[in-house]
């Protein structure tokens, strides 16, 4: 079964079939957005979080730690809920739509990336950004050098979140709907393969999912550990 599985995904790839060509650019752009998004929410957030002293940071932060492990199927109900018909936010229209989906996954991915980034920016000398504000730059200078010391981590933060944008399947199959042509990505159509019995089918999917995961991966790593290097 493997074997099948193996030979239907180089054939997919070597023929480059419509149908997958489809899910994977859709797979591309959610995930995509939703990893860009988490990370425009994730950092800031982690950066104010490890830079400012105020009552109940750690109160705060227990959210933000509680947030790394929310489950999906949660936060899709929570997105459907805002967004069907009825929902506050129902005159958009946006249920069943890749919007819904880069919304859903924003909001799982963004703890991860904000928690990780105060890990990062807090494993910092404190001492450094006073230096630096003592020394003539200005807060958003010595924010912006803060953030290229912790580079490494962020980078690890970004890694995190794409992780679980690419692999998520219960919020985007919620907000969704699975919709082929739509809102179909590898991982929905990976599940709707195992519920037809085609699992030579689902192998084929599933190994293009994690080829194109890794090659994502391999990429920020690689950038991860050029900066490394470059600090050397």
């Amino acid at each position: 079964m493997f074997g099948d599985g193996l030979l239907e995904a180089l054939q997919l790839l070597m023929n480059w079939d419509d149908e997958i060509a489809e899910v994977v650019k859709m797979t591309i752009q959610v995930s995509g957005s939703a990893t860009l998004g988490s990370v425009i929410v994730g950092v800031p957030l982690g950066l104010w979080l490890a830079l400012q002293n105020f009552r109940g940071k750690r109160l705060f932060t227990a959210f933000v730690n509680f947030g790394m492990g929310l489950p999906p199927v949660v936060v899709g109900l929570f997105v459907s809920l805002c967004l069907w018909r009825y929902g506050p936010f129902g005159d958009f229209g946006l249920m069943y739509t890749p919007t819904a989906m880069i919304i859903a996954q924003t909001i799982i991915a963004s703890p991860i990336v904000a928690g990780l980034s105060f890990a990062a920016i807090s494993s910092i000398n404190p001492k450094l950004r006073l230096q630096l504000i003592s020394l003539g730059a200005t807060p958003w200078q010595a924010s912006r050098l803060l953030i290229r010391e912790a580079r490494l981590g962020l980078l690890a933060a970004v890694i995190a979140g794409f992780g679980r944008v690419i692999s998520e399947v219960g919020a985007a199959m919620m907000v969704g709907g699975n919709i082929k042509g739509q809102t179909r990505v590898l991982t929905t159509t990976t599940v709707m393969e195992v519920g037809k019995g085609n699992y030579d089918t689902a192998i084929a999917v599933s190994l293009i999912l994690l080829l194109g995961a890794f090659s994502v991966v391999f990429l920020l790593t690689w950038l991860q550990h050029k900066g490394k290097c470059d600090r050397l």
